[in-house]
């Protein structure tokens, strides 16, 4: 059961052009980056109906310690990536609430735009990249 990195279930999707002059987080804008999220959001969704289908597959009691042991293992590695999974969702829900209430974009420290191409990267991007880098430099300083 290997699990994929959360945002390798981000699919493929056509670049956003924005046209010369285009106001950002204008209507299409805004509805390119809510599909994007809403299907990220799916496929994660669907990983984690494979799992709990290969959980229930997969559940023998085995009467070799070790081979238990393993598949214990096997299980308790695939939880917490479902765990991780489930928090990214919350995260995606928020981040549609911000698109919902037109408030998606722009640095929540310093206002700005945090431009296409960086949101396409990261959907649930919330900060700049200058005021995110601030950050973790300030968590690394701090130790948090």
């Amino acid at each position: 059961m290997p699990s994929k990195n959360p945002e390798s279930l981000m699919k493929d999707f056509t670049p956003y052009v924005a046209a010369e002059g285009e106001e950002y987080m204008n209507e299409k804008q805004l509805a390119h980056f809510k599909s994007i999220l809403l299907n990220w959001k799916q496929n994660l969704m669907e990983e984690v109906d494979r799992t709990v289908h290969n959980l229930q597959e997969e559940a023998v009691n085995y009467a070799d310690p070790n081979d238990r042991a393993s598949q214990e293992e096997e299980f308790s590695l695939e939880l917490r990536a479902r765990d991780r999974e489930r928090k990214l969702v919350k995260k995606i829900n928020q981040t549609i609430e911000r698109i919902n209430e037109d408030d998606y974009g722009f640095c929540d420290e310093c206002g700005i735009d945090i431009g296409i191409r960086r949101l396409e990267a990261r959907p649930t991007a919330s900060m700049c990249i200058d005021c995110k880098t601030l950050a973790e430099i300030k968590e690394k300083q701090i130790g948090n």
